[in-house]
């Protein structure tokens, strides 16, 4: 006596021509490997069942850990076009105001952060002609400021890049800029022999887009290229 198909022939056909559709789904595998085993009952302990599970949760953390890898990856080369980009304009301009503005304007819109702010020590203070002229850019403070303001202590070491996330905005800094800061980037900028020392503040409105344990190796860059202008302009 001939037995009943169990499964349509016209699939069967199908499955037959192309078996390596059913190993490369893995769902249609891992329901194949389940019947299996409840067909072999509850008594019989399936070792190459075991080892194969294993065998796919490591696969899938290392599909994870790579898909991690490339996005990382991608967010790193987009950050390096940014600051390659912002380089370049802040190279352009001929004069030092025309620095100062482009720095608060195109290049604050090139680096993606709502307001970006220099600090510069100086023992004239918000007195000095050059701030009250372009003080929504330039922040002059005492002596003493950007270490207060960084929150380190006497005789610990400086950090060049500092990224943290805001409760409340100084309104020395960002004041006037209209915006609800949240997050910033401070960049300790050397400017030379006997100069005392500026900083660069990148502040945003997004609280995630500057929060420590992040990267900073282009921030860093993009600082040594700056104090360098700065150098060129102060000279």
């Amino acid at each position: 006596m001939k037995s009943e198909a169990l499964i349509d022939e016209t699939l069967r056909e199908k499955i037959i021509a192309r078996p390596e559709a059913i190993l490369d789904d893995s769902e249609l595998m891992r329901a194949l490997i389940a019947a299996n085993e409840r067909a072999m009952g509850a008594n019989i302990v399936d070792l190459r069942g075991i080892a194969m599970e294993r065998l796919e949760a490591r696969l899938d953390r290392l599909e994870e850990t790579h898909r991690s890898v490339i996005a990382a990856a991608y967010e790193n080369l987009a950050g390096m076009n940014l600051i390659h980009r912002a380089v370049l304009r802040m190279l352009d301009p001929g004069d030092f105001e025309a620095f100062l503005k482009d720095l608060g304007g195109e290049v604050a819109e090139i680096l993606r952060v709502d307001v970006v702010r220099l600090v510069l020590e100086t023992r004239q203070g918000q007195e000095n002609p050059v701030a009250r002229k372009l003080g929504r850019v330039l922040h002059a403070a005492e002596p003493g400021f950007i270490r207060a303001y960084l929150g380190e202590r006497d005789g610990a070491p400086a950090r060049q890049v500092t990224l943290r996330q805001l409760a409340d905005q100084d309104q020395r800094i960002f004041g006037e800029s209209g915006c609800w800061i949240r997050s910033e980037a401070c960049i300790r900028l050397d400017l030379g022999e006997g100069r005392l020392p500026g900083m660069l503040v990148m502040g945003s409105e997004d609280p995630h887009q500057f929060k420590p344990g992040q990267g900073t190796d282009l921030l860093a860059f993009f600082g040594g290229v700056f104090e360098r202008a700065m150098r060129r302009w102060l000279a």
